[in-house]
């Protein structure tokens, strides 16, 4: 029990990445609070994780949206000892097609998104919390057509360095996850066919050195070693969990 008595909140913890870590921090003993904006889910997301799960409507993007679920975070659980800022989006995005809507969705959910979140639930977390931001392994590579994901996961990253020496009084720990690709219902958010979709993942597969797509329990894994006190010497770092894509 890694996580035992330890209270935990997840943004976009209601599909993907997010889902597979509540599941399996609630395994490891953490009562979890995940936020999500698709309502029509809530109710089997509850079932799923169970009486130690709370499952809170929210946007990232949100300042109110995002102090309401603090406020009733805090009335659950009194504080907090981990965040998982793991709410996020990632759209193709050559030059030459980044329009003002496409630009304020990457950046606002990837980016302000990250901010808003923290700026609501600092005044809760513990004295020796661990704070995980989700970045990404395309903002360390050149990848065609992804260039406003990228610069958005990079600022993400530096957040994370930046504030790992603002909050040394608190002991409070920043580190962040960068995943490769990960098969999650995400790239079916872009609006292709199936057969796109199907021939997309096959790439993504062939492109990664170990051979396949990366698994949602695959970042968790890595989220839970950042979260217990196995990483307490961890500090202002980037975990790359992709299959060595960006690395060989």
């Amino acid at each position: 029990m890694r996580l035992k008595n330890k209270s935990v909140l997840i943004t976009g913890g209601t599909s993907g990445i997010g889902l597979a870590t509540a599941r399996l921090f609630i395994a490891e003993g953490a009562r979890v609070a995940v936020t999500g904006r698709d309502v029509a889910v809530f109710e089997r997301v509850q079932a799923e994780l169970g009486e130690n799960a709370l499952v809170l409507q929210g946007d990232v993007r949100s300042i109110k949206d995002m102090r309401a679920v603090a406020a009733e975070v805090k009335e659950r659980f009194g504080g907090l000892d981990v965040v998982f800022a793991n709410a996020g989006r990632a759209f193709p995005s050559a030059l030459n097609d980044i329009d003002d809507d496409l630009y304020e969705e990457i950046m606002d959910i990837n980016v302000k998104g990250v901010v808003v979140t923290l700026q609501a639930v600092l005044p809760d977390l513990r004295e020796g919390a661990s704070v995980i931001l989700n970045t990404s392994f395309v903002a360390q590579t050149g990848k065609h057509g992804i260039s406003l994901t990228a610069a958005a996961k990079a600022a993400v990253r530096s957040l994370a360095r930046s504030w790992s020496y603002e909050f040394l009084d608190r002991k409070i720990r920043f580190n962040a996850i960068a995943p490769g690709a990960i098969d999650t219902p995400l790239i079916s958010k872009w609006g292709m066919s199936d057969e796109w979709v199907r021939d997309r993942k096959a790439e993504f597969a062939q492109a990664v050195p170990v051979g396949r797509m990366g698994k949602a329990e695959d970042i968790a894994y890595a989220a839970l070693y950042l979260a217990s006190d196995e990483s307490s010497y961890v500090v202002g770092t980037e975990l790359v969990v992709d299959g060595g894509a960006s690395q060989l």
